[in-house]
């Protein structure tokens, strides 16, 4: 009997947590919109140069690997049903629509969002926070607005790089694995998909994006206890952030095609 009385005993508490959790993403929000015309400038370019710039390898590395696997997977597929024609909209599509903005999602979560909250939450658990406030100055202002705008801003512009790079490695994939001329990958590319497919790839990332950013915001100022409280701000940065991203995927998907048929 006591274990059944755990059941909704540990209901409660995960709907506690959520609805907590919840409560600390709106707050960060609302305020850091509040703060966006006053937000420090150069924060905002050194946020942007730090999970930007310096995540541009990166980025790209990873573009390349995922534009050169997508045609490698589907290789098989493609000469069994005789589509060579249509690999370039089908490896496109798969890029510009799904594994681009999630594997971007996923990686700047990992560099990005681990950084942000384990930057907040030294400047937490350290008072520096607190002494901000005790001055007048305002945290949101000075550290929380510049660095979200600056992670929505670098996922969007990575993103669009990324997804150019990833399309040019599929094409140089297809043609050493299964020797189909570069223009005719193009070709089926250029003519079957449509600027709003780049609009909608665009727009995930966008909000993958701002999903990392009040995440990894939201984790930082919250945390507690010292070096641990660090490491664990870092961690449910990363993990709420990824959990962000696969829901907004699943929802923004059908909402997208929606909107941009």
């Amino acid at each position: 009997m006591e274990a059944l009385y755990e059941i909704p005993a540990a209901l409660g508490r995960s709907l506690r947590t959520g609805l907590r959790a919840a409560g600390a993403l709106g707050l960060v929000a609302g305020r850091t919109a509040l703060q966006l015309p006053r937000l420090d400038r150069r924060e905002l370019m050194r946020a942007l140069s730090q999970f930007g710039a310096e995540s541009l390898s990166l980025a790209l590395l990873v573009a390349a690997l995922t534009g050169a696997t997508v045609v490698l997977q589907t290789a098989l597929y493609v000469q069994r049903f005789g589509a060579r024609a249509y690999l370039g909209w089908a490896a496109g599509y798969a890029v510009l629509w799904e594994f681009g903005p999630l594997i971007l999602g996923l990686l700047m979560a990992a560099r990005v969002g681990a950084r942000n909250a384990a930057e907040l939450a030294t400047l937490t658990v350290g008072g520096q926070i607190e002494g901000l406030r005790g001055i007048s100055l305002d945290p949101f202002a000075l550290l929380v607005a510049p660095r979200v705008l600056a992670t929505a801003l670098s996922v969007t512009c990575l993103s669009v790089v990324a997804f150019l790079f990833a399309i040019l490695m599929e094409a140089a994939a297809a043609a050493a694995t299964l020797h189909l001329p570069t223009g005719v990958f193009l070709s089926s590319f250029a003519e079957m998909l449509s600027f709003s497919d780049v609009v909608g790839g665009s727009a995930k990332a966008l909000a993958f994006g701002i999903a990392i950013a009040l995440v990894s915001t939201a984790a930082g100022l919250s945390a507690q206890g010292g070096a641990r409280g660090v490491g664990r701000a870092a961690a449910r940065a990363v993990v709420w952030s990824a959990a962000a991203i696969f829901l907004l995927d699943f929802g923004l998907t059908p909402l997208l095609v929606w909107l941009l048929s």
